[in-house]
């Protein structure tokens, strides 16, 4: 791989020295597009004063490059890992919590009753009976007045 890679960045800076070529003195850019992996950009600055004169550098660390071999700065990773299986994201999940909530509710509940006087349970019966059911066009109607 960096064989190749190194034929490729010699080639582009050869052709500086070509006179067929027409690489213009100035500061030029070179990046290394490859599957799988990211190379930093090496800046390339050809000089109009002396022909011949070239000096890379790196863009990160702005280091002045020797040999122009590249060497990538880590594998990409395309996609993401997936997340292994655990019923605690389920629990924690909204749904997860509202079926954690019914299921203590189921067993809360009657304990709860157990501790109400008789007579107040007749009196809520009593009060329940008593009331008219609503009804959502009722609900409606009072919202409009």
């Amino acid at each position: 791989m960096a064989a190749r890679l190194l034929l490729l960045v010699l080639f582009a800076v050869a052709a500086a020295y070509q006179p067929g070529h027409n690489v213009p003195a100035g500061t030029h850019l070179i990046e290394v597009s490859s599957l799988g992996y990211l190379f930093s950009p090496v800046r390339v600055d050809i000089s109009a004063r002396n022909p011949g004169h070239i000096q890379a550098a790196l863009t990160e660390n702005r280091r002045v490059l020797n040999e122009l071999v590249l060497e990538p700065l880590r594998e990409e990773q395309y996609y993401e890992k997936r997340e292994p299986f655990s019923i605690m994201s389920l629990l924690k999940s909204p749904m997860g919590m509202m079926l954690g909530f019914m299921v203590i509710m189921v067993f809360v509940m009657p304990k709860m009753m157990e501790n109400i006087d008789p007579e107040e349970i007749k009196q809520a019966q009593e009060q329940m009976r008593n009331s008219p059911v609503p009804s959502f066009s009722g609900l409606l109607a009072r919202a409009n007045s």
